[in-house]
């Protein structure tokens, strides 16, 4: 019987899952190098969908723990922006199904700009609820930040539709009406944490953008507001701006040495 080629190996390969497989054993000694080659290639192919169904089982441990306990709809909620010179808090508050699987899913800040703008189309479209709060710099000011990002994560959690039976936050202690658990990092071990980050991220990055458009002399769509060197040298040149946060060093030092 004439060997199978490459390309045939190959096609067939990609229907193959289990390593076992009688086609797997079959081609083991076929000594071309291309099918050797390709072997090799599947091999680490399992061996990223085996972590990435790892990571999976792993961030969905404290939605099914309170499942389990009879919670069903179980919200996750994360904020973005706490350390910028320049705009908004953003908190968002996001339920996903209880099947919901979207490989590679990890807190915002480990993905690519790419990934987040593909994840976030992935998350709205099949989330059963998504909010999101916003607490302005001017509020910032007036009443911290700290304040301000619970406020953001407690008028996303208002906003939800339907209403949430548990939460999931990353960090920060809420006083709601609902039972909830605040994880430390949370946006790397929860799901549905993880989906709140990539919402709040992408929320928060494209209003940024759109600032940065009205006075692009600050880099706001680069710079997301943090103070960067480009940032601090349009302040001490143009001054600071109604988006720029009068509490925060050193926008607060250019004021009081302006004054």
């Amino acid at each position: 019987m004439a060997r199978l080629t490459i390309r045939q190996i190959e096609e067939k390969l990609n229907s193959i899952k289990e390593q076992n497989d009688p086609f797997m054993l079959s081609i083991k000694e076929d000594d071309r190098k291309g099918v050797q080659q390709l072997l090799s290639k599947w091999h680490s192919r399992q061996q990223l969908q085996k972590k990435i169904r790892e990571k999976h089982i792993e961030m969905t441990q404290y939605e099914n723990q309170y499942r389990a306990q009879g919670f069903k709809s179980i919200a996750g909620i994360d904020e973005v922006g706490r350390g910028p010179l320049a705009g908004p808090v953003v908190a968002a508050a996001v339920i996903l199904p209880e099947n919901f699987f979207l490989p590679g899913l990890d807190d915002s800040k480990k993905i690519s700009e790419q990934k987040r703008n593909e994840f976030y189309g992935v998350i709205k479209a099949k989330a059963e609820a998504i909010s999101i709060g916003i607490i302005e710099p001017e509020e910032i000011d007036r009443i911290n930040i700290f304040e301000a990002t619970k406020k953001a994560m407690l008028t996303a959690v208002a906003g939800l539709s339907p209403k949430p039976d548990f939460l999931l936050v990353d960090a920060v202690k809420l006083l709601t009406p609902y039972p909830m658990e605040a994880i430390i990092k949370g946006d790397g071990k929860s799901i549905s944490i993880a989906a709140a980050s990539i919402i709040a991220k992408v929320t928060r990055d494209r209003l940024m953008a759109e600032i940065g458009a009205g006075c692009p002399e600050y880099g706001f769509a680069q710079n997301m507001g943090y103070g960067t060197k480009e940032h601090l040298e349009a302040i001490k040149t143009n001054g600071i701006t109604p988006h720029h946060r009068k509490s925060f060093s050193p926008v607060k030092d250019y004021i009081a040495e302006s004054e």
